[in-house]
């Protein structure tokens, strides 16, 4: 795991790439890689690339940026390649000769066989640039799932790039400002939807992409993987059949996240996802596995900190707990909103940032987490509420485009009444109003819906954004799948836009800012894409039955974690913000979010968010996932568009 920048002044109109340049950019992401650095500069100072590793694999070797053995090519690599020694074995037979026992060496040789196509054969998380000389070209790429961050700007006739925004804000030129459309979609999302970043002018390659650049200035974006991929599973096979590869798979992705030269554990929730990573793991390891879980002082009882360290006892691990409360998120909040980069809609990021803390204090570099379980197997209460909705909201759909917008405009203001739990079905006689599609997401956490945006936001802003609304994000989507997969069913269709949207731009960022604030590398074995491939193939009733959510996994995981840790409902990874907004952080939050540089900006209803913060603050309503995202955009807009101190 490391940190990767660059710049390819393909015009050659600008200065030349400085040794300087690509040091300050690399320093800023040294967080990343604690243990090396290192830096290429091009003859004619037209390409640089920086380096900052956190070594892992091959301790003694593995210096980057790396080349092959005439020194054309040029590498620097984020990540890991988990099936990089069955390439090695491969790539040898054809003659290529290695230096390190090192996964990156195995990218550039089969760069030379493959050119771009490489990326197809690579299974694991990963962002790279390669500089190839001999056709004056760059090369990124992004993995399957969008695991590892690649970020990017073209100014001045030169592609910049880095593992984190901090590093590419560090070249000449590149304005710190608000795209006012990102904006528009966080307060949907939580997340700025790919490829889009909240810092206008500033872009991220989308999972499973790569993008070329050349001289002429030529730049070409594929699309190299998409989770419309059919597994090659087949079709018509009882249950067991299906139980039994998904033990196979998900065991195989343990072990070769198992790969390391360094001490690894396991962030222990307590949950089924979290319990079966350690129990899995343990199977295959002589000593105990390290775990590690995080609890709240005051709310020890509503936490999961009883199922974790029964967990704990079960498999015999070497268990470490840490138990925070609001000064501590307060404490944190500073290095926090300065490692997102963006701005987070989800308050796990404090926990997150605090867990991997407890983990490199106890010299524990590496983990393994449960992310993505929930969305490839269908674990939330929405999923199911969706595909009950579903079937009712058709026959509505169904009905004459001038009866649904009638409809609309006589319900909403009874809903309105009706107050905060009924705003989600006005939304839902809206989205059928408009032509919209009724699901965006199997996870159901949005802040702020498209008719709620007419209270939050400013009539002149809203104006400025024309017909504006973030169906457009979710339309393309949808596009994909009519194209590519008709045959998908409701539960498909959900996993497919938790996948491209919540996981990649959300959950995947936070997990990887958070881990390598402290120079942690996260894993996660849910998201191998041969087991993201085989998941979103199942038929629902094997991920749905009746009302047991995950089913499929629960039936897998008989015999490997205890009964009561199989059957339980899902808890979530639980924080006490909306507590903490409530009581001891109730006066800061309220400061914060009112009297953030944002009201200058003319974007947002202040009137709208005092309100909803009075009826927050004083229990009438329950207002945490519309004010975090707010409170966490009012702090990276102070910290990163206006320069002031957190």
């Amino acid at each position: 795991m490391c940190g990767i920048c660059g710049v390819f002044n393909f015009a050659g109109t600008s200065s030349e790439v400085s040794a300087g340049l690509i040091k300050r950019m690399s320093d800023e992401i040294a967080h990343r890689g604690p243990d090396d650095e290192g830096l290429y500069l091009s003859a004619d100072r037209r390409v640089g690339l920086g380096f900052r590793r956190l070594s892992i694999i091959d301790l003694a070797g593995g210096h980057q940026p790396m080349p092959n053995e005439d020194e054309t090519i040029w590498i620097v690599f984020n990540g890991e390649i988990y099936n990089h020694e069955e390439l090695r074995r491969s790539l040898e037979a054809k003659g290529h000769v290695y230096k390190t026992r090192c996964d990156t060496e195995s990218i550039i040789h089969l760069y030379e066989e493959k050119g771009v196509e490489c990326v197809k054969d690579l299974r694991g998380m990963f962002a790279f640039a390669i500089w190839d000389s001999n056709r004056r070209r760059l090369f990124l790429a992004r993995d399957r799932i969008g695991i590892k961050p690649l970020y990017y700007t073209i100014k001045n006739g030169s592609l910049v790039f880095g593992s984190e925004i901090k590093a590419v804000l560090q070249y000449p030129g590149v304005e710190r400002d608000v795209d006012p459309v990102a904006l528009y979609h966080y307060l949907t999302f939580i997340s700025t939807p790919a490829p889009m970043t909240l810092f206008k002018g500033i872009r991220k390659l989308e999972p499973g992409f790569l993008m070329t650049v050349d001289e002429g200035g030529n730049v070409k974006q594929e699309q190299y993987w998409d989770a419309t991929i059919a597994s090659d599973v087949p079709t018509g096979q009882p249950d067991g059949f299906y139980v039994e590869r998904l033990r196979e798979l998900l065991s195989e992705s343990i072990r070769l996240r198992m790969m390391s030269d360094v001490p690894f554990g396991v962030f222990l929730s307590g949950g089924l996802d979290s319990s079966t990573n350690v129990a899995l793991m343990a199977r295959l390891m002589e000593g105990p596995v390290s775990t590690f879980t995080v609890g709240y002082k005051g709310y020890e009882e509503q936490s999961e900190l009883g199922y974790a360290r029964q967990i704990a006892r079960e498999f015999n691990t070497s268990h470490h707990e840490i138990i925070i409360d609001h000064r501590d998120m307060l404490d944190a909040l500073p290095k926090i909103i300065h490692h997102q980069d963006e701005p987070s809609g989800e308050s796990v990021c404090v926990p997150n940032y605090y867990l991997a803390k407890l983990a490199r204090d106890s010299g524990v570099p590496v983990i393994q987490m449960g992310e993505g379980s929930d969305e490839i197997f269908c674990g939330y209460e929405h999923y199911r509420n969706m595909l009950y909705l579903y079937n009712r909201w058709r026959r509505f759909d169904m009905l004459p485009g001038a009866i649904k917008k009638g409809a609309y405009s006589l319900t909403s203001p009874v809903l309105d009444l009706m107050g905060t739990r009924w705003k989600r079905y006005k939304e839902y006689v809206r989205r059928a109003a408009y032509g919209e599609e009724l699901m965006w997401g199997g996870a159901g956490n949005f802040a702020f819906y498209e008719a709620e945006k007419g209270s939050l936001l400013t009539g002149d802003f809203r104006g400025s954004l024309g017909r504006m609304t973030s169906y457009n994000v979710i339309g393309s989507h949808y596009r994909k799948i009519e194209q590519e997969r008709p045959d998908f069913d409701v539960l498909q269709r959900l996993t497919y836009l938790d996948l491209k949207v919540r996981l990649a731009d959300l959950m995947l960022m936070r997990v990887d800012k958070m881990t390598m604030a402290h120079s942690v590398e996260a894993r996660v074995p849910y998201l191998d894409h041969k087991l993201v491939e085989f998941a979103i193939s199942l038929p629902s009733h094997l991920k749905l039955r009746g009302t047991q959510l995950k089913y499929i996994l629960r039936q897998a995981t008989q015999g490997v974690v205890p009964e009561n840790i199989i059957q339980r409902e899902k808890m979530g990874f639980w924080v006490p913000i909306k507590e903490w907004f409530m009581g001891e952080c109730r006066e800061y939050a309220t400061a914060t979010i009112l009297d953030s540089g944002l009201k200058e900006r003319g974007f947002f209803n202040t009137d709208f968010i005092e309100s909803m913060m009075k009826d927050h603050t004083s229990g009438r309503a329950d207002h945490m996932y519309q004010l975090w995202p707010l409170f966490n955009l009012a702090l990276w807009h102070r910290y990163w568009i206006e320069g002031r101190d957190i």
